[in-house]
């Protein structure tokens, strides 16, 4: 089967080859809320293949029908389409199988090639595996490594394929990412290799590039000659909640800048593709990456912004500070919040600045791409307050796309005001939703890689952010500016936009 195939019309792809999916992690948190219940949704729409098996593996010991009442049990309380249909879970939990092992143990990989045969022999699967690591990423390279050893980074005949998706964050800095990469590729081929961002599963990230290549109207707006900044917002209300260990050695830069919001930013400024597969795509996100000016000292200090939240209120309900949080120092510089300004330095881009921000405890929820135009060069209602027009592409929590524009009030004054332009997905296609793991599965096991990362891109991201860390880093007795949980982050965020006489867009 070729590593690149074109996609359906249908919710998920089309039909998939019978597979062997080796969940390592799988009793871990994330399996357990995202990529367990992603597999049972593949395999309603019948887009798992035709004949599968799941093997999880996990230091936790526990037998095969413990494995699968545990999924079970996460399926009820929190599976994204809520609890399942109890004949449809039987029917996939038969499918369930489960090894225990330690990740370092190489007799624990010789039973799981031994269960592997066995599965593969009485299922009839053709010896196509996916390995998924939802392990903690301090274990990558065991597995990996592992893996190889035990001569199941191959495929075991011509016609049969194997892939591995690996979870962020890959590396933790730019040294460690191409130590991981190498490790990676020493084992298996680049093109076996899915680098899993689930944000790109998300119907309206794909569709950006829909909007902008498949109607006459935008594209030919998307450069500097139209476009007078854009800005790209993930806001979350929730705090660190019992990731305060975890988020103590990671932080809002390396945690969503670094994956999550460089990739929208490269989805937003990408060139047209040569054509829409893998290869044209990342190629073309690769460009913008390497485009976007590097930071200097400087420019840190200058266009950079952190902050971490302080006690606050949201809805009236009083929320404790970040360094109040469960695993976190009370004397900690970790920031859960960043924003920042990025110039593209290429022939579409030139002068136009990106504004990026994401945080913890903020106002609202909401992932958001908001593209504001120049002004008409010659405003004939001068006195009349014409706002500029704006694209809003929601992404999450409603995902959908909005255009707003003057028009004139009913009346006999010329008075203008401000309105809108929805496009709802949930309207539109009469409330059919996916799982973002669900549709990134499916790409994985159909060889449809224009979805995921490619190593060069993600040290390409790295490459941007590093100098950041490093000042950073340096910086040991800088304070670390504070906002209020249920606001919109420090003021310093403000003074950014302000600089250039802008304001940021709140929903």
């Amino acid at each position: 089967m070729p590593e690149e195939n074109n996609r359906s019309g249908s919710i998920y792809g089309g039909v998939a080859d019978p597979v062997t999916v080796v969940l390592f992690g799988a009793s871990g948190d994330l399996a357990k809320r995202k990529v367990i219940p992603a597999m049972f949704d593949l395999a309603q729409y019948k887009a798992l293949g035709e004949r599968y098996a799941i093997v999880g593996f996990a230091r936790t010991p526990m037998t095969e029908d413990s494995f699968r009442s545990m999924a079970g049990e996460a399926a009820k309380t929190i599976g994204e389409g809520g609890p399942p249909d109890p004949t449809k879970w039987d029917d996939f939990a038969a499918h369930l199988f489960y090894i225990s092992g330690d990740y370092n143990d190489q007799n624990a990989y010789s039973q799981l090639a031994k269960r592997l045969a066995e599965l593969e022999q009485q299922k009839q699967l053709g010896g196509n595996r996916l390995y998924y690591l939802s392990t903690p990423p301090e274990v990558y390279p065991s597995i990996v490594e592992q893996l190889g050893r035990a001569g199941l980074a191959r495929p075991s005949n011509p016609n049969s394929w194997v892939r591995i998706i690996i979870e962020k964050p890959f590396g933790r800095d730019l040294a460690t990412a191409k130590e991981l990469n190498k490790i990676v590729l020493n084992v298996f081929e680049e093109k076996q290799v899915y680098r899993i961002d689930h944000y790109l599963g998300k119907d309206t990230v794909q569709n950006l590039l829909v909007l902008r290549f498949g109607n006459g109207i935008f594209e030919p707006l998307w450069n500097r000659n139209y476009v007078d900044h854009v800005q790209i917002t993930a806001s979350e209300t929730l705090g660190v909640e019992r990731r305060g260990g975890f988020y103590e050695t990671a932080g809002a830069l390396r945690d969503m800048i670094q994956s999550h919001v460089l990739q929208l930013t490269s989805l937003v400024a990408v060139e047209p593709p040569a054509s829409f597969d893998a290869t044209a795509v990342r190629n073309e996100k690769l460009k913008v990456l390497q485009s976007i000016r590097p930071f200097n000292l400087e420019m840190v200090a200058q266009w950079v912004v952190r902050g971490q939240y302080s006690p606050g209120k949201l809805a009236d309900k009083p929320l404790p500070g970040y360094r109040e949080e469960h695993g976190v120092s009370p004397n900690s510089r970790t920031e859960t919040f960043v924003a920042m300004r990025l110039l593209i330095d290429n022939w579409r881009w030139a002068g136009v600045p990106f504004y990026l921000r994401t945080g913890k405890r903020l106002a609202k929820r909401t992932t958001e791409i908001m593209i504001q135009f120049k002004r008409a060069p010659h405003i004939v209602f001068r006195e009349r307050d014409v706002q500029p027009n704006r694209l809003i592409l929601n992404i999450q929590p409603d995902e959908g796309i909005s255009v707003s524009f003057g028009a004139k009030k009913p009346g006999t004054e010329m008075n203008i005001g401000n309105v809108e332009m929805n496009f709802s997905y949930c309207e539109a296609f009469g409330g059919v939703t996916r799982s973002a793991y669900a549709t990134l599965l499916n790409d994985c096991v159909r060889g449809d890689a224009t979805l995921f990362d490619r190593g060069d891109s993600v040290e390409a991201a790295w490459s941007l952010i590093e100098p950041v860390l490093d000042v950073w880093s340096a910086a040991k007795t800088a304070t670390v500016p504070t906002y209020p949980s249920g606001s919109w982050g420090p003021k310093d965020s403000d003074q950014l936009l302000e600089r250039d006489a802008r304001l940021w867009y709140n929903p």
